[in-house]
């Protein structure tokens, strides 16, 4: 395990899934199954295999079935981060969880995409290249070419130095957001807690300045953010044995 791994991880598992509805009616979005396997598990084995020793976990939606999922974990400190009153997004949800997640850099994972290997390897990477004196965060990156269920334009821009910009009025840009990334808690010290998304809020000033980075991702990575995309995702599985 390098040295450089963070201790910490914050798993986004409050999200109400509507775009996996009616599949979401019962079972919260990160338990879903895809391959015989939950989705947000299929982000935290790698967690776990990389090195990390706490795992910081929101809930709102179908809160208890997440809660006594992650009760099962072994091997981690578990901590719940209970949104129940109100679901606050990427942002708020950041904010809530800042005592316990400390001072030091952290991951931050989405519980609705994987990479195919399923292996720390992205995980170790990203570690090894965040660099606090350069940056605030660091993101995984996935190649919009060479991913499965993904629809968009692209997120960003990528400057040989790493820094990122956002795709703005380009028809299209060559990255998406991956789902993971690392960052020093302090870009959240004395905002309120209150619903809302770091894409602007917190990335559009990183960007401005220069301390959003990103990190391409060498291999080939699974959105699964509907019904048809979980059977998409369950066809690559199958023909790829993973």
């Amino acid at each position: 395990m390098s040295s450089n791994v963070p201790h910490t991880a914050m798993v986004l598992a409050a999200g109400l899934g509507t775009r996996m509805r009616p599949l979401t009616d019962t079972c919260p979005k990160p338990l879903i199954e895809v391959g015989g396997k939950r989705l947000m598990d299929r982000m935290i084995d790698p967690l776990i295999e990389a090195g990390v020793q706490r795992i910081v976990v929101n809930v709102h939606w179908l809160a208890d079935q997440v809660e006594a999922h992650v009760a099962g974990l072994k091997g981690v400190d578990l901590i719940v981060s209970d949104e129940r009153g109100e679901v606050l997004e990427t942002g708020g949800a950041l904010v809530k969880a800042a005592p316990v997640l400390g001072d030091d850099p952290v991951f931050v994972v989405n519980t609705d995409a994987f990479w195919g290997e399923g292996d720390a390897t992205p995980l170790l990477e990203l570690a090894e290249a965040f660099d606090p004196e350069r940056m605030d965060e660091l993101l995984l990156l996935a190649d919009t070419q060479r991913s499965l269920g993904y629809g968009g334009a692209g997120d960003f821009l990528r400057a040989e130095t790493g820094s990122l910009t956002r795709r703005g009025e380009n028809p299209s840009a060559p990255w998406a957001y991956a789902g993971v990334r690392i960052l020093k808690p302090q870009a959240f010290a004395g905002l309120e807690v209150e619903r809302f998304s770091v894409a602007w809020r917190i990335w559009g000033p990183l960007v401005e300045s220069g301390r959003l980075h990103g990190l391409p991702l060498d291999d080939f990575w699974l959105h699964v953010g509907d019904p048809q995309a979980l059977k998409d995702a369950e066809m690559w599985l199958r023909c790829h044995g993973a």
